[in-house]
C-alpha cells in the first residue's frame, strides 16, 4: 500500500490530488484541513486549523508496518492579507506565516521522526509558488514564506545527501491555479494592489490552470521520483 499525508484537501490542489489518487485502491489518504469534503473508503480526515500552531506542538503521524510509499504533502496555504508592509495587521502575518511556512516545517520534521528509517520509499512535497523567487506587490507574508519554503525543502535534503538518506524533497511551484486563493485576490483593494488588472485578465481570459491538471502532474512526479533530479520544481516545465 501507498500512504499519503495531505494537508488542505477540502479544496483546490489539495482536493484535486487526494481525490486523483483515490482512483487507485493500493493508495490511502489522509487528509488534514478544518473541512472533509471527500467520502471514500480508502480516505480519512484529520480536522485540525494547521494556523494554529499550540495544536501542532504534539502533533505525530502513525504507525505504518509495511508500505512500498510513504509521503508527506504540505499543500495548505494562504495569500494573506493583500496590502503593502506597513498597513498589514500584525496577527495576520502571524496567520500567514504559520499556515504557510511553521506547520510545514513542523509536519517535515515530525515525517522524518516517524519514518526516517522506514524501509519505504519516502517522498517530502512542499508546494511553492513563483512568488517565492519573486517579489509581488501587497504579498509581502505570502512571498516571504513561500522563499522560506523552498529553502526548508533545499535544506532538508542536504541533510538527506549528507547523511545517506533516503527520503526525497520537492518543492512545487503549480503556476496560477483556478482556485478559492485567486477568487480572494480579485477582490483586492486596488488601491492596496497596483497588479489586481492583470490578475483579473488571467480569469477573463481563461489562463488559469485547472486544479486536476496540477494533481496529474505533482501525482506524476510522485511515481517518477528518481527522474526529477532538482528539488525546486516548476510544474510548467513538467510535461505529460
Amino acid at each position: 500500500m501507498n500512504y499519503y499525508f495531505i494537508t488542505g484537501t477540502s479544496r483546490g490542489i489539495g482536493f484535486s490530488i487526494a481525490t486523483e489518487l483515490l482512483k487507485n485502491n493500493n493508495n490511502i489518504v489522509v487528509g488534514y484541513g478544518r473541512k472533509c469534503s471527500i467520502q471514500h473508503a480508502n480516505y480519512s480526515h484529520i480536522t485540525i486549523d494547521l494556523s494554529d500552531i499550540n495544536k501542532l506542538l504534539n502533533f505525530e503521524f502513525p504507525e505504518i508496518n509495511q508500505a512500498e510509499t510513504i509521503c508527506l504533502i504540505n499543500n495548505s496555504g494562504t495569500i494573506g492579507e493583500i496590502k503593502p508592509c506597513g498597513k498589514l495587521n500584525n496577527k495576520n502575518i502571524v496567520q500567514t506565516l504559520n499556515l504557510n511556512l511553521i506547520a510545514p516545517s513542523i509536519l517535515c520534521n515530525q515525517f522524518l521522526k516517524k519514518y526516517q528509517s522506514h524501509s519505504a520509499q519516502k517522498i517530502i512535497v512542499n508546494i511553492s509558488s513563483g512568488a517565492a523567487k519573486f517579489p509581488i506587490d501587497a504579498w509581502s507574508s505570502y512571498c516571504s514564506s513561500k522563499a522560506g519554503l523552498d529553502m526548508l525543502s533545499l535544506t532538508i535534503q542536504e541533510e538527506q545527501n549528507l547523511r545517506n538518506g533516503n527520503v526525497k524533497v520537492f518543492s512545487i511551484s503549480p503556476g496560477v491555479i483556478d482556485t478559492a486563493m485567486q477568487d480572494e485576490i480579485r477582490k483586492a483593494n486596488p488601491q492596496d494592489f497596483k497588479k489586481l488588472e492583470y490578475f483579473n485578465s488571467l480569469k477573463i481570459n481563461n489562463d488559469l490552470i485547472p486544479p486536476d491538471l496540477v494533481a496529474k502532474k505533482i501525482i506524476f512526479i510522485l511515481q517518477s521520483p528518481h527522474l526529477q533530479d532538482n528539488v525546486l520544481i516548476a510544474l510548467k516545465d513538467i510535461a505529460l
